[in-house]
């Protein structure tokens, strides 16, 4: 590993952020608390929590770290592979278009778990190590899709961010980060993503164990197993992508998912959407709609999806739910979606079909467009689209925050997701240790629900 990646994992800090790196930080960290709360609702995270209770345990007079949401006391890695599994259940997270794939829902559980079990870390230290999470997941996802010809799931790269993040909070020497990263990078799960595009299952994207595997091999290295090199952040071929680290601020790349299913469907549904709302029609006007997409858009091709996970991974679903419904949410991806027959009978009309141009703007661009077959046997096309909330076209302040609201009221009540929205907007103006965040992020639903009604204000 260069010299300059080992003093940027060791030595940022709050003040070598600039400005927009800091609000950043914030928005990514409420977007992704957002997410797991939506998520601790799937069966997906109900099944990892439970395993992780029972064989992650904290250990004999072990601290340990406690659930997201949840609340039990578990190991440090284990409460990093149950918290990035429960946001992974709910595809509304954040990504990075060259990586394919996600940096935070790995990142902050693992720093989380972390600071839960003694680490100590105040509002500014939380955010100091989120943006050195990101940009180190970001680029070695990069690298890793530029050396590997695999597609793999982002837990194979966001496995490195994690260790990196143990080398920095138990301030690992400059040997043994080298060897967490290169234990990390070997051990990632190299796993195939486009076998979970064709059959969608709670395996998702990896990340829970990206972040199991990351958080592991900082703590192997510490006791001093070996692993070095990694050779994603070493390679000489790759050193361009490390070289600007500090320079060039790869969280602020990051895209927000409006909606909670594959980026990969979100331009024809922002396609689908344009043509409705400019023709004036109700989906009982169209027939059936043509897709014209990506090749990796159209393998999504799962028409009447029967669990959360296969309709998280369909574009016929999620364009229909929109169309007879007017959004996707987590109603629409959960039982009240997949049991309505409007939504089934035009996703299951759906044509799904590639364009060469579109083709070759993947993976940095990702458009589609879509075709109108409707009732009076007319046909009306939508122009080219994208998916909503990119560097160049984001969802601002008021849309993200009231993405975060409405995937966290129905779960933990709105007195509770008023104090997480507050502490972390306030994060950057602390430094004490942030109690009071991390006791509103592990209460368990149950308890929170009782204080939510019985605490003086409660709404």
């Amino acid at each position: 590993m260069s010299a300059s990646a080992v003093s940027f994992i060791h030595d940022l800090r709050f003040a070598d952020l600039p400005a927009p790196v800091v609000v950043q930080a914030k928005r990514c960290l409420l977007d992704l608390v957002g997410v797991a709360a939506a998520g601790s609702q799937t069966n997906l995270s109900r099944i990892i929590n439970d395993h992780a209770a029972r064989h992650y345990g904290a250990g004999p007079g072990g601290r340990g770290a406690r659930l997201l949401f949840d609340g039990r006391r578990v190991s440090p890695a284990g409460a990093a592979l149950a918290g990035a599994s429960t946001i992974d259940s709910f595809d509304a997270h954040d990504g990075h278009v060259l990586t394919k794939g996600h940096m935070g829902v790995a990142v902050v559980p693992t720093l989380l778990a972390l600071i839960d079990d003694g680490i100590e870390a105040d509002g500014r230290d939380i955010l100091t190590a989120i943006a050195l999470g990101y940009e180190i997941a970001t680029r070695a996802g990069i690298t890793l899709h530029g050396t590997a010809s695999d597609y793999h799931t982002s837990g194979a790269w966001n496995a490195i961010a994690c260790a990196a993040l143990g080398a920095r909070l138990m301030r690992l020497d400059t040997a043994r980060t080298r060897e967490a990263l290169g234990i990390a990078e070997y051990h990632g799960p190299r796993s195939q993503m486009m076998r979970c595009i064709d059959h969608p299952t709670m395996v998702k994207d990896g990340s829970g164990w990206g972040a199991l595997a990351g958080l592991s091999a900082a703590y192997l290295a510490a006791d001093g197993f070996t692993g070095a090199p990694a050779l994603t952040v070493e390679a000489p071929e790759v050193a361009d992508t490390w070289g600007d680290l500090g320079a060039r601020w790869r969280i602020l790349e990051q895209y927000f998912k409006p909606y909670p299913v594959c980026r990969w469907a979100q331009p024809a549904v922002e396609a689908a959407v344009a043509l409705q709302r400019r023709l004036g029609l109700t989906a009982h006007a169209i027939d059936k709609v043509e897709v014209v997409t990506f090749h990796q858009g159209a393998r999504l091709a799962v028409r009447l999806p029967k669990t959360t996970e296969e309709a998280q991974y369909s574009l016929p679903f999620p364009v229909a739910a929109a169309l007879v419904r007017g959004t996707v949410g987590a109603e629409e991806i959960g039982e009240s979606g997949l049991s309505d027959p409007a939504i089934l009978a035009l996703s299951q009309s759906m044509i799904l079909s590639e364009n060469e141009s579109y083709n070759a703007r993947f993976p940095a661009e990702r458009w589609a467009h879509v075709v109108f077959h409707l009732a009076d046997g007319t046909k009306q096309q939508s122009d080219p689209a994208i998916a909503r909330g990119n560097p160049e076209n984001p969802l601002d302040d008021r849309e993200l925050t009231a993405k975060y609201r409405a995937l966290t009221l129905p779960v933990i009540g709105p007195r509770r997701s008023a104090l997480i929205e507050a502490e972390i907007a306030g994060l950057c103006e602390s430094q004490q240790p942030a109690d009071e965040l991390l006791t509103d992020l592990f209460l368990p639903l149950d308890i929170a629900a009782r204080r939510n009604e019985t605490l003086p204000g409660a709404a």
